[in-house]
C-alpha cells in the first residue's frame, strides 16, 4: 500500500494528451541499457509551478493563487512567464480547492495538473509531478524549472538569465537569488569564500551573523531534472513542521560533489511577498505599473492558450460558479493593462 506520508510515491497526475509533448526529441535506447520508463531529452525545458497551498492568510478559503493580480488570477501571470521564456511543459501542482485552480488555467488548454492531496511541503509538492517527468528524468541534460505560483512579478528575463547560467556552467541546479534591504522572513543564501553556493538557511535557523545577509532565496529555481528527482528521494522530513522542503535538495546535489549555481538576478521589487489582502494591492499596483508584455512574450502566450489538446482522463469538471473576488483587492487604476 502507498504511505500517503511518502514523498515519493506517486500522487494523481493528468495530461492534456501529446500537444504538451510536441517538442520532445525521441531517444534511441543504446545497447545494454536496461528497460524501463523511455527517456526523452527535452529541446526545451520543463515547468513546475506550485499552486498547491491556501490562502489562509487571505482571510479566505480561495487558493492563494486564484486571487487577482492584473484582472487575471496571478497563476496566470507565472504561466506566461514560463511560456515566454521557452518552457515546453507547464505542469501546476493543485491540491486545495484544485477546480478553481484548474478553472483559472482553462484558457492554457497545454497545462499539465499534478495533484499533491496532502500539504506535506515544497519538495512532496514538487514529487508529486514525478511520474508526468518519468521519462525525463531517466538521462541528465533536461531541464525543469521549479516557481512559485504565488509570484506573478517574475520576469521573463530573469528566468533567461537563470537559464543561461545553469547552461553555461552545467550545474544541478541552479537557483536566481535577491538582495533585499529587509530580508526579514526569507531564507538566506550562504556563499562560501569563494562566493560559491553554500546552503540555503531559513530565518529561524540563522546565526545572528546569517541574520545579517541580505541576499535571499525567492524560489527561482532550475535543476537538471534528473538530479531533481534523485535529491528529493534523499529530502527527510523535518522534525518540527513534518514537511518534506525542497531548499534542502540544493544541499544534497552540493554534498554529493554536484555543482550548485547562484545568481542575483531577482530585482528587489519582484519579491513581494502575498499574505494579506493589502500585499495583494501592493503586488497589483507594481504589476499594472509594468509595461504591457512584448510581441514575442505576447505570442508565445497566445500560442499556448490556442493549443487544443484531448481533454486528460478523469479531469474534473469545470465549475459553473465564477471565481469570488476576495475582499481588499485593489482597484483597477487607470489606463492599466490587464
Amino acid at each position: 500500500m502507498t504511505d500517503p506520508h511518502d514523498p515519493h510515491a506517486p500522487q494523481g497526475t493528468d495530461h492534456p494528451g501529446t500537444a504538451a509533448h510536441a517538442d520532445h526529441g525521441t531517444y534511441e535506447r543504446p545497447e545494454g541499457e536496461p528497460a524501463g520508463v523511455t527517456p526523452t531529452l527535452s529541446r526545451k525545458p520543463s515547468a513546475i509551478i506550485l499552486a498547491a497551498g491556501r490562502g489562509t492568510r487571505m482571510r479566505s478559503d480561495l487558493p492563494k493563487v486564484v486571487f487577482p493580480v492584473g484582472g487575471r488570477p496571478m497563476v496566470c501571470a507565472v504561466v506566461d512567464a514560463c511560456l515566454a521564456a521557452g518552457c515546453g511543459r507547464v505542469i501546476v501542482v493543485v491540491g486545495h480547492r484544485q477546480e478553481l485552480v484548474r478553472e483559472a488555467l482553462a484558457a492554457y488548454p497545454t497545462v499539465e495538473f499534478a495533484v499533491q492531496d496532502q500539504q506535506l511541503g515544497t519538495g512532496h509538492a514538487v514529487q508529486s509531478a514525478a511520474p508526468l517527468l518519468a521519462g525525463e528524468a531517466e538521462r541528465s541534460g533536461n531541464e525543469t524549472l521549479v516557481l512559485c505560483g504565488d509570484g506573478p512579478l517574475i520576469r521573463t528575463a530573469t528566468i533567461d538569465k537563470m537559464l543561461r547560467r545553469h547552461r553555461s556552467s552545467d550545474a544541478a541546479a541552479t537557483l536566481a537569488t535577491a538582495v533585499i534591504p529587509d530580508p526579514s522572513g526569507y531564507g538566506r543564501i550562504v556563499r562560501d569564500a569563494k562566493g560559491r553556493f553554500a546552503a540555503i538557511v531559513e530565518q529561524k535557523n540563522c546565526t545572528p551573523e546569517q541574520l545579517r545577509i541580505t541576499e535571499v532565496n525567492p524560489s527561482y529555481y532550475c535543476f537538471d531534472t534528473k538530479e531533481l528527482f534523485g535529491a528529493l528521494r534523499g529530502v527527510t522530513r523535518n522534525e518540527l513542521s513534518g514537511e518534506y522542503y525542497l531548499t534542502d535538495a540544493p544541499g544534497l546535489l552540493l554534498n554529493a560533489g554536484e555543482r550548485v549555481e547562484v545568481i542575483e538576478a531577482v530585482p528587489p521589487e519582484d519579491v513581494l511577498s502575498i499574505n494579506t489582502p493589502e500585499d495583494l494591492a501592493k503586488v497589483d499596483a507594481v504589476f499594472r505599473s509594468r509595461p504591457a508584455p512584448t510581441s514575442v512574450q505576447a505570442a508565445a502566450a497566445a500560442q499556448a492558450r490556442s493549443a487544443t489538446p484531448a481533454k486528460p482522463q478523469g479531469a474534473p469538471a469545470k465549475p459553473q460558479a465564477a471565481l469570488a473576488k476576495p475582499q481588499g483587492t485593489a482597484a483597477k487604476p487607470p489606463g492599466a493593462h490587464a
